[in-house]
């Protein structure tokens, strides 16, 4: 009997622990759906550098805001946990809208900074790269050629993810004139033309067709990127906007599905003057690592949708992202040796350049779109100067194209240090230090002094009074929240 029960006990084991298995994975549409293997890049903070050993720092801009909406998501529910390299300090700053000035009439452009005493440490100073794209009125937006690259494979069936996409493509369709045109491409297994390209005069068409979109099967979207590309170019508008936008979770699982791949499928449609925008969606099998780097290297940006909120956001207030205006965005920073000794960028780990690729016009960066803000902040060490007023700190170099064209424009600013404490620098400096030291915080920096929470949401709220939309105060609400 003892050889039969063993038998027995082990033949109960393999069975329990299949449905077992079964229970945390799942089979969603006919795809094994596995929880919990999101997919990040490890980050290691930029370091000090003394300005005797290198005076100069070049990077590229990051426009995304994909990190602030999936750590609010995160530190409201289950925690950072393994997504921690998923908190882009850069993006958390630039996920809001700062008071910066309009480009002057030739440029799409326009730069600004300061400089102030750091918050989380008095013994040193931050300063502060402002950019803003080239504000545009809807009516004068050039003719739009859209294509929906939308995953319907098995892992997108739950409510935060296609369900999700398909409210913000209505809300996206609605902000649609009737010369704009749509098509819309599905893939799982393989590639499919939902959707013709339509002028926006057939709203009730396109509605329709998205409404009429359901999951199952696995996920093949380097074919559906590849099918997406053509019909951009099928329908292609000269000195229109052209753009392909994502929505995904981006657990691609057959045909081109490593990273690296898909990188270099991107990068051989990026020269075709189609830009591209990256929407990330779900949790647990979100490949955020892999849908940020085809947003870099796809002249493109990525958002990240947790939230119908978040719909209204990316879809509407912000439609004007969806229009490029300037394109690989370059930033150099030279540092004065006589007036900092050390200086050390916040995040924009995967963004820094060689200082030859700044004037490398074939070197890839990123994008701004219309009316699009952009922040930097560098910490320093200051050298003891007494004339550290009557010399500016740094001089800034821009380079930057125009979406339509292949040669850089450069553009200069040269920063004072007038001796202002935190507290009297404005609110963009305020504010965006305040999300700096959360990024800071959050991920518990070596760098990150003396910050708390308590302060954060001090600093945060002190500067919110430029609040477009009331993302500042839904910001220092969540802070609360944290606290």
């Amino acid at each position: 009997m003892k050889p039969l029960f063993a038998f027995t006990l082990a033949l109960i084991l393999l069975v329990f622990n299949s449905c077992n298995k079964d229970l945390n994975s799942g089979i969603i549409g006919g795809e094994l759906y596995q929880p919990n293997v999101g997919k990040t890049d490890s980050i290691i903070e930029n370091p000090f550098i003394k300005t005797n050993d290198s005076a100069t720092s070049t990077f590229s801009i990051d426009a995304d805001g994909a990190s602030y909406a999936l750590t609010r998501r995160l530190v409201t529910t289950s925690g950072i946990g393994e997504y921690k390299d998923a908190l882009r300090t850069e993006e958390l700053i630039n996920y809001f809208t700062y008071d910066y000035p309009n480009a002057s009439t030739n440029e799409n452009i326009s730069a600004n900074g300061e400089v102030s005493i750091c918050p989380w440490n008095a013994s040193n100073k931050i300063i502060r790269i402002g950019l803003k794209g080239k504000s545009v009125a809807l009516a004068e937006y050039p003719i739009a050629n859209f294509v929906l690259l939308i995953d319907v494979s098995g892992s997108m069936s739950s409510p935060d993810k296609l369900e999700l996409l398909k409210s913000g493509f209505i809300k996206f369709t609605e902000q649609m004139r009737p010369q704009d045109r749509i098509a819309i491409v599905t893939y799982a297994g393989s590639d499919n033309v939902a959707l013709e390209s339509t002028p926006g005069s057939q709203k009730n068409k396109i509605v329709t067709a998205i409404q009429n979109l359901g999951s199952g099967g696995s996920t093949n979207g380097g074919a559906g990127i590849t099918k997406a590309y053509e019909i951009a170019q099928n329908n292609f508008i000269a000195g229109g906007n052209n753009r392909v936008i994502l929505g995904t979770d981006g657990d691609f699982n057959v045909g081109i599905s490593s990273t690296e791949q898909l990188i270099s499928l991107i990068e051989q449609k990026s020269n075709s003057g189609i830009f591209f925008t990256a929407l990330g969606v779900g949790i647990g099998n979100l490949n955020e690592s892999m849908l940020e780097k085809l947003a870099n290297k796809g002249n493109g940006n990525f958002e990240y949708l947790d939230s119908r909120e978040e719909l209204e956001k990316v879809f509407i207030n912000e439609y004007n992202k969806f229009l490029t205006v300037a394109k690989d965005v370059k930033v150099q920073i030279t540092f004065n040796k006589n007036i900092v000794e050390e200086y050390r960028l916040i995040g924009y780990e995967n963004r820094v350049l060689r200082n030859a690729d700044f004037k490398d016009d074939l070197k890839d960066a990123g994008e701004i779109g219309a009316g699009q803000t952009i922040t930097a902040i560098y910490e320093i060490k200051p050298k003891a100067n007494v004339d550290f007023k009557t010399n500016p700190s740094f001089t800034i170099l821009f380079r930057y194209k125009k979406p339509d064209e292949t040669t850089s424009r450069e553009l200069s600013l040269n920063i004072y240090d007038i001796g202002q404490t935190f507290n009297a620098s404005s609110e963009s400096m305020r504010f965006s230090a305040s999300l700096a030291s959360l990024g800071l915080y959050l991920r518990n920096s070596q760098y990150k002094g003396n910050t708390t929470i308590e302060k954060i949401k001090d600093w945060a709220s002190s500067a919110s009074t430029y609040d477009p939309n009331g993302y500042r105060q839904k910001h220092i609400s969540l802070l609360q929240k944290i606290q």
